[in-house]
């Protein structure tokens, strides 16, 4: 049987105060005297009563709530797939695969996690949307309607529906240049990480016959990475591609896929080096050449950008770009929060700086004096 919901009129009534002591207990605690703050917490408990957000959000005319919407780079048709049954609580298998999969984009995993920490420091929630196929455009448009700011990846909502919603929230674009909007843009420094990656790999290793694995075409961060490294070829007089190798959709196995079709097709057989546009990409093509008998870094220097954790722990340990992801996310929060209070500022582009971690995948380093 379900009780009956308890009411502020309720928890007022009992406790022996205002319905706006009870309003100021939830809003400011502090604001109200100690024995009060306890008599009201007591008759909370025991009633169990729980504010209720929407009534809260009318009043103060915020939600509490951060939007934080991100492409989709998961396998959903296998997910979709897969039938939610009962089955035995334990199973024990043999599991042959050497393939380790970390997941379908750890970077956004990192950049989503700063949204929460710096959302939670403020007393806000973060609500999480991610638009798929047909239904992308309404996905979107209940997000916003829930939030008091939204934060977005680059290209991940249709250009005009972001300009739609920015008429009525704060809006902030983590990764890739601006484009001619009005949105505050917080993102690293892809393009001068690339260039001095690329730059060690041509005057530290003598690698002259170097290639570049790009991403998703409608990837900004991919074009400005492959920008950086097209710069330094040129500044050290080699050969400048007009376009990437291959490209990878940023996951793994986007790699392994295209490791193989390299491989297959003896594009990689007069080069000297590798250099990819993340990590997971660089992580599935190592994955390959490892099981094709090709010898990192002896035979082929691999090279990727992010600095996820997998990178680190990888045979041989993956040379990269670490970008700062969790502070992308803190920055882009803090940056809603802070045109919420002050509305008319100019639009602002923050670039945070990278590191270049070099490690065994390029070869060995000279030793620091």
């Amino acid at each position: 049987m379900v009780e009956k919901t308890p009411t502020v009129y309720d928890v007022a009534e009992m406790a022996g105060v205002s319905i706006a002591t009870v309003s100021r207990y939830f809003r400011n605690p502090a604001a109200v005297r100690e024995t009060t703050r306890e008599r009201v917490r007591e008759v909370v408990l025991e009633l169990g009563y729980v504010p209720s957000g929407s009534a809260r959000g009318l009043a103060a005319r915020r939600t509490g709530t951060i939007g934080v919407c991100f492409p989709s780079f998961d396998d959903v048709a296998r997910v979709d797939a897969r039938r939610l049954e009962s089955g035995p609580p334990v199973r024990v298998r043999v599991d042959a695969d050497t393939h380790v999969d970390t997941g379908s984009d750890l970077y956004i995993a990192e950049v989503v996690r700063g949204t929460e920490i710096e959302a939670w420091r403020h007393g806000f929630a973060v609500m999480i949307a991610v638009p798929r196929g047909a239904a992308a455009h309404n996905v979107v448009e209940g997000l916003a309607g829930r939030v008091d700011g939204l934060v977005t990846l680059a290209r991940a909502i249709d250009a005009d529906q972001l300009a739609h919603i920015a008429r009525r929230l704060p809006v902030v674009v983590v990764a890739g240049p601006r484009e001619g909007d009005v949105y505050d843009h917080v993102t690293a420094n892809n393009h001068g990480g690339m260039v001095a990656l690329t730059d060690h790999l041509i005057d530290d290793h003598r690698l002259t016959r170097l290639e570049f694995v790009g991403g998703p075409e409608d990837s900004p961060d991919a074009q400005t990475r492959f920008e950086g490294f097209t710069e330094a070829m040129l500044l050290a007089g080699l050969g400048v591609p007009e376009r990437p190798v291959a490209r990878c959709d940023f996951t793994r196995a986007g790699g392994r896929e295209t490791g193989r079709r390299l491989l297959a097709e003896g594009l990689l057989d007069d080069l000297d080096g590798l250099v990819c546009a993340n990590d997971q990409s660089a992580l599935g093509v190592l994955d390959e050449l490892t099981a094709a008998g090709v010898r990192v870094p002896q035979d082929l220097a691999v090279t990727g950008f992010d600095g996820i954790e997998a990178s680190n722990v990888s045979s041989p340990r993956l040379t990269t770009v670490r970008q700062p992801m969790v502070e992308l996310g803190r920055l882009a929060v803090a940056q809603v929060l802070h045109r919420l209070n002050e509305p008319m500022t100019e639009p602002t582009t923050r670039v945070l700086p990278v590191e270049v971690l070099l490690r065994d995948s390029c070869g060995p380093h000279p030793r620091p004096a």
